[in-house]
């Protein structure tokens, strides 16, 4: 049986940014990534925005090219999904049965796109893989009607593209706003807006029955024409085989300040691993995105290495639509007030969100130096004036004292 003294389960971000750290940090031991797709670490971001728009072709997704990972002897096991974890021999079992031999085991698998419940679900496309994105660019030169279900980042980036490629969409949103479990109200009703006047028929608060034939039946009986169907509606994450094997889980599986789960030698990264976050305020939580995949490996490779550094990064996100580049920093759940800086009908703005007169998060839409400076606000704790916070003539590095 072949072993490894750091085996990495999961090919995207996380998994591969472990691979690279540990090697940057002088780790001369064997090391491999285990991936259920049959493709090198890629960029997962692009899918939903350049790749979907055919702007950038896969070899640009790729994180590294093949003969890096060789040339640092970073084996890829790919295409073989990890089906069972023995903690206690530190064994794990790949879908064809093949038995790996592990030191060290770390879990960066990512999820997988939920589907949805309702009957006809099996004509719903998801964005979550490569192959994923394939199969619907497979069928769109015959499409001329989409619907999207789901007003998250993924649904909205969806529709967007599919609207420059010429196809008429319709966005559902289940509940009263879109990007309603991320952004602030002044922020959904701004990309509501954008979404409308680029020809999109987006409609909040409006709930579905099944997948018919002609498209979409809704709770109230009406049937929205599609020709495609694509759902943007969260994952569910891939940590069955650790939590048969005994880890402590519930939205994610339980990791420490140092990543390492209730499993002996068994660490977990990225949008599986739940951590407790100071920003927070210390709440037990999942991060889906590339700034919590790529920290976190790093908080593992510096504690396998033996210099322990708890997480304490900063939460950050991004997303693209249309024009619009909208930066997110810091999380605001939790926010009890909040400032607009610059009229959004221009188009260049930022939301800053305040928790007890302190900065806790900001969305900058086409606003970087606001995304860069506001940064600095949410790390010093500041309470700034709040007249002061609106004037975007005032640069936020100044109200940082």
């Amino acid at each position: 049986m072949t072993s490894y003294d750091v085996l990495i389960v999961g090919g995207g971000h996380g998994g591969a940014q472990a691979a690279i750290a540990l090697r940057q940090q002088g780790f001369t031991g064997s090391l491999a990534i285990i991936g259920a797709e049959p493709h090198p670490p890629y960029e997962r971001p692009p899918l939903s925005k350049d790749y979907l728009a055919g702007e950038k072709a896969f070899e640009r997704l790729l994180i590294r090219p093949l003969a890096f990972w060789e040339e640092r002897k970073v084996d890829l096991l790919l295409g073989q999904p990890v089906t069972a974890v023995s903690p206690d021999v530190k064994i794990v079992t790949l879908e064809d049965e093949t038995q790996l031999g592990y030191g060290i085991l770390i879990w960066a698998a990512g999820g997988k796109a939920k589907r949805l419940s309702c009957e006809g679900f099996e004509r719903v496309h998801t964005i979550r893989d490569r192959a994923d994105v394939d199969r619907l660019l497979a069928e769109l030169p015959e499409v001329k009607r989409v619907a999207v279900i789901g007003g998250g980042y993924i649904g909205l980036e969806a529709a967007a593209v599919l609207t420059k490629l010429g196809r008429q969409v319709v966005l559902l949103e289940a509940l009263d706003r879109v990007l309603a479990r991320v952004a602030g109200e002044p922020i959904s009703r701004f990309y509501e807006a954008e979404h409308r006047a680029h020809g999109v028929d987006l409609r909040t608060g409006t709930g579905m029955d099944s997948i018919v034939p002609e498209g979409v039946r809704l709770a109230d009986g009406e049937i929205v024409p599609a020709d495609l169907i694509v759902a943007g509606i969260g994952i569910d994450t891939s940590i069955g085989p650790l939590a048969e094997a005994g880890a402590e889980t519930g939205n994610g599986v339980h990791v420490d300040a140092f990543c390492r789960t209730s499993l002996d030698e068994v660490y977990a990264i990225g949008d599986c691993a739940a951590h407790e976050n100071r920003f927070a305020s210390g709440q037990r939580i999942r991060l889906e995105s590339v700034q919590n995949a790529n920290d976190q490996a790093n908080v593992v490779a510096k504690a396998i290495m033996g210099a322990p550094e708890p997480y304490a990064a900063i939460p950050w996100f991004w997303s693209n639509q249309y024009d619009l580049k909208l930066q997110t920093v810091g999380l605001c759940q939790g926010h009890d007030d909040l400032v607009i800086r610059s009229d959004p009908a221009a188009r260049s703005f930022s939301v800053v969100y305040l928790k007890q007169a302190r900065v806790i998060a900001l969305d900058c839409v086409n606003a970087v130096r606001d995304y860069v400076q506001g940064r600095k606000l949410i790390e010093a704790g500041a309470a700034p004036d709040k007249a002061a916070l609106a004037d975007s003539a005032v640069p936020l590095k100044e109200l940082i004292g």
